[in-house]
C-alpha cells in the first residue's frame, strides 16, 4: 500500500496539470504574436490580417505582426505555422485555400487541414467576379462566351487563388471552352498582368475588382455565386448565363498548430469576434469586398470538415488534376 504522501503528490501533480491551460491563458499573450500570411501583400488574406491585427493587438495587450509568407498555393506559410510551437505565438491568418481546397488541388499535399490546425476563429468571406478589360471585344457574359468559342485555344485566363483556379476549370467544362491556364502567386498579381495585357481575363475578390472597375479599367461579366451581392448588385451571377456554375465562396479563418491550448484558442476567437463587430472593422472590410464571418474555434471547425469535401468534389467535377 502506498503512503498517504505520494497519494497526496499524485492529486496535486493532477491539479497543478488541470490549472496549466487556465494559467496558460490568464497570461497569453506576455510577447508579440505573429500572424503569418501564405498569400502576398494586397490579396484579400493580408488586407484582412491587417485590419484585425491592430484590433487584437488593443484588446489583447500585445503586438500582433503580419508576416507575409507566399507560395505553393499558401502551402509554405501553412507549413511554417503547422512546424511552430503549439503556443499561440505563431498563428496561420489563412483562407479557403491552405483550408481546404490545397486537398484537392495540390499534388503530394504537405499536411491535413483537419488533423494539422487547430481552428481559432473565422474572420471574413468573398466572391469572385469574371473580370476582363474593357477593351475586350464582349461586354457581356454571353458574348465572352461566343467570343471564345470562335478563337479555341487563343484565351490566356490567370489564376491566384483556389477559388479562381476551380472558377475557371468549371467555366471552360460547363461551356466547352478551350483556354489557356496561367498560375500566379497571388490574385493581385494576376489582376495586374490583365491590366496589362499579359493575359486575357481572370476571376478576383471584389476587393480587387472593384477598384479597376470603378476606374474604367475593367469590366465584370458576372459574380461566382447563385445571389447578388449588394456590394455589387449590377454585376449578375454566372449561373444565370451557365447553369450548374457553383458556388465559389473564399473565405479567410485563423488557425493555429495542432494541439494548441482550448483556452488560449478560446481568447483568441473570442477577439477575433469582437473585433468584427467594429463599425471601422466592418467597413474596411467591405471596402475590399469582404464580409465578416465570425465563427468559434468549435464553429470553424465544423465547416472546414465540409468545405474539405466540398473542394475535393468541385475539383474532381471541374477535372482539374493535383499540380
Amino acid at each position: 500500500m502506498r503512503p498517504p504522501s505520494i497519494f497526496k503528490a499524485i492529486g496535486l501533480a493532477i491539479a497543478l496539470a488541470g490549472t496549466t491551460n487556465a494559467v496558460n491563458a490568464q497570461n497569453y499573450p506576455n510577447r508579440p504574436v505573429r500572424l503569418v500570411v501564405p498569400f502576398s501583400p494586397g490579396s484579400g488574406t493580408d488586407i484582412a490580417a491587417r485590419a484585425i491585427s491592430q484590433h487584437l493587438g488593443a484588446a489583447l495587450g500585445q503586438n500582433f505582426i503580419v508576416d507575409n509568407k507566399p507560395g505553393a498555393n499558401g502551402s509554405i506559410g501553412a507549413m511554417e505555422v503547422i512546424r511552430a510551437a503549439p503556443d499561440g505565438y505563431t498563428l496561420l491568418f489563412g483562407s479557403s485555400s491552405t483550408m481546404a481546397a490545397n486537398v484537392a488541388l495540390v499534388k503530394n499535399m504537405p499536411y491535413d487541414p483537419i488533423k494539422d490546425f487547430s481552428p481559432v476563429a473565422g474572420v471574413a468571406d468573398s466572391v469572385s467576379a469574371l473580370l476582363i478589360k474593357t477593351s475586350f471585344p464582349a461586354k457581356t457574359l454571353p458574348e465572352f462566351i461566343a467570343y471564345a468559342k470562335q478563337h479555341p485555344g487563343k484565351l490566356n485566363a490567370g489564376y491566384g487563388s483556389s477559388s479562381t483556379q476551380v472558377s475557371i476549370a468549371q467555366l471552360n467544362k460547363l461551356t466547352g471552352l478551350n483556354v489557356t491556364m496561367v498560375p500566379y502567386k497571388s490574385t493581385p498579381l494576376a489582376v495586374t498582368d490583365l491590366l496589362g495585357g499579359t493575359i486575357d481575363f481572370t476571376f478576383a475578390d471584389l476587393g480587387n475588382a472593384m477598384p479597376h472597375t470603378k476606374s474604367g479599367a475593367l469590366r465584370a461579366l458576372g459574380i461566382g455565386n447563385s445571389k447578388r451581392s449588394p456590394m455589387v448588385p449590377d454585376w449578375p451571377p454566372i449561373t444565370e448565363t451557365i447553369p450548374g456554375f457553383d458556388d465559389i465562396v473564399g473565405w479567410i479563418a485563423i488557425a493555429g498548430p495542432a494541439g494548441l491550448p482550448k483556452d488560449v484558442a478560446d481568447k483568441l476567437g473570442a477577439a477575433v469576434g469582437q473585433a468584427l463587430q467594429q463599425s471601422e472593422v466592418k467597413t474596411r472590410l467591405n471596402t475590399f469586398g469582404l464580409s465578416p464571418m465570425p465563427m468559434s474555434p468549435e464553429q470553424l471547425k465544423a465547416f472546414i470538415g465540409k468545405e474539405v469535401p466540398k473542394w475535393v468534389r468541385m475539383a474532381k467535377e471541374a477535372n482539374i488534376q493535383p499540380e
